[in-house]
């Protein structure tokens, strides 16, 4: 969902213990290491995840970043466990997004053109709805001396572009572009 044209990974599990709860490490001898099941293979981008939620729950790594034992009990990225201690409902930003442009706050607003979880349609109709005007109609931004997506410019300072290419996080996937972007929006240039 996160990029159409990735290939069919696991999620990334940052567990990574043996049955006796004792951590493995590559030192431990080659025969004593086992890679766990629902580990993703290197071309998985979830691969990075996975290394990152071992290095996330380090001690040496868990010391440096002076996180007090016992009130972290596991690092987990993306914890949804969170969703359910907690309730929230914004129906609408809308109106904040009113208050802000209207106040002449500069808004960029951005989808990458692989992503299925929030589609750059999806956005389109979000900025629609806003009924601000068509400043700069469609067209295509260039980073590297290619097509690195489209962009529109509506009213109130509101600009939309699309990474082409890009899945759900933008800079995740396309980050030289992704940066280019960011660093004309930023210092008022067009894309």
């Amino acid at each position: 969902m996160d990029h159409i044209l990735e290939p069919k990974c696991p999620q990334a599990s940052p567990k990574q213990k043996n049955l006796s709860g004792e951590r493995r490490f590559l030192k431990d001898g080659h025969n004593m290491f086992t890679v766990p099941p629902d580990v993703p293979l290197l071309n998985c981008r979830s691969y990075g995840y996975y290394l990152s939620g071992i290095w996330a729950n380090d001690d040496v790594v868990r010391d440096a970043l002076h996180i007090q034992k016992g009130t972290v009990p596991e690092w987990i990225r993306c914890n949804h466990n969170l969703q359910l201690q907690y309730a929230y409902d914004l129906p609408s930003n809308v109106k904040y997004q009113h208050k802000l442009t209207s106040r002449g706050y500069l808004a960029l607003v951005y989808s990458g053109d692989h992503d299925l979880t929030v589609p750059h349609i999806g956005t389109q109709t979000w900025i629609r709805s806003l009924n601000y005007s068509i400043i700069d109609d469609w067209r295509s931004w260039f980073s590297g001396g290619q097509v690195a997506g489209y962009t529109r410019t509506y009213a109130n300072n509101l600009t939309f572009a699309t990474i082409k290419g890009a899945g759900h996080t933008g800079p995740e996937y396309k980050p030289r572009q992704s940066l280019a972007m960011v660093k004309r929006w930023l210092s008022c240039q067009p894309l």
